[in-house]
């Protein structure tokens, strides 16, 4: 605590809006809208590279959460006080940091992954400057921060060699097995006994475990269908990446947002409303706006002519 108290004691109103923005950059929009747009315009495999490194590091970051138990700075020490803009999205337990496993998780992969150094360098800063962020905003301790990088640094050396790898047979089989740690996460925090848990802890457990299934569930079906009916090429002239990035977005988190009332309606306020929105904005980002990669692909090169 002797560190965030230091950082308590320089805070200001500018410095706070700057580390404030900068932590948004370890949300889950920011991941989704980086992969995906590595998904749709670069490179599909880098695309599966991030998104597999991201949903991995949640999961192993909620399954750490819960297993430890960590409290939050704030409620260790009653007397530290945190950037309440921070509050909202520093739910569940302390350790690890998510922000943390997930901006170095994303920032990390586009810098292994990339051959221009001045890029690299971004990236490090940028998931350096998130993982300070989160000491600095008041929501983690170091040990809460060094342990979210710990986390995705591992899950980066370990997945790139399997979702690279020449052979056809590795990313099925990674996938699959992708599908059955969500699952496991899933049983693990759906029956976890409520008794010495903190129970709003536990709901954002749940929660994240009923999001990870529909994840990981559109994943697997978008790997096999896109390589079996779509088959899309990355490539297009500038405009039309930028068209098919700012629609794309639009439409995902058009969905992400707009179909939570009316699932959690159709579900009766049941979380399984979570799994079944969440495999849909992956179904549509995945298998169903590539679709039209075709048309806008040739409309590029039509007026190149």
């Amino acid at each position: 605590m002797g560190l965030l108290y230091m950082l308590e004691k320089i805070r200001m109103p500018v410095l706070n809006e700057i580390m404030l923005a900068i932590t948004k950059l370890g949300e889950e929009t920011a991941f989704l809208v980086l992969a995906l747009i590595f998904f749709w315009c670069v490179d599909k495999r880098r695309g599966y590279y991030l998104m597999a490194v991201g949903f991995m590091g949640t999961i192993l970051n909620q399954f750490l959460k819960l297993a430890c138990k960590v409290p939050r700075p704030w409620v260790l020490n009653e007397n530290f006080t945190i950037l309440e803009q921070a509050r909202e999205a520093a739910s569940g337990y302390s350790f690890p940091s998510g922000h943390t496993t997930m901006a170095v998780g994303t920032f990390g992969g586009i810098a292994l992954t990339e051959k221009r150094r001045w890029l690299q360098v971004i990236c490090v800063v940028l998931a350096l400057l998130v993982s300070f962020s989160r000491m600095y905003v008041g929501v983690h301790t170091p040990y809460d921060v060094l342990a979210g990088i710990l986390c995705a640094v591992a899950l980066l050396l370990v997945l790139k060699p399997l979702v690279f790898a020449e052979k056809e047979w590795t990313m099925p089989i990674l996938l699959t097995a992708m599908l059955l740690v969500a699952v496991s996460f899933f049983v693990f925090a759906v029956l976890h006994p409520t008794q010495g848990v903190d129970p709003a802890n536990l709901t954002s457990a749940v929660k994240n475990g009923y999001t990870m299934l529909g994840c990981m569930t559109g994943v697997v079906v978008v790997y096999f269908a896109e390589r079996r009916w779509v088959g899309f090429r990355e490539d297009a002239v500038w405009w039309v990446q930028i068209i098919k990035s700012v629609l794309g977005l639009a439409a995902v988190l058009a969905v992400k947002s707009g179909l939570k009332a009316p699932l959690e309606l159709l579900f009766g306020g049941h979380m399984i409303s979570r799994s079944v929105r969440y495999f849909l904005l992956v179904l549509i980002a995945g298998l169903l706006w590539p679709m039209t990669f075709r048309f806008w692909r040739k409309l590029g090169e039509g007026c190149r002519k």
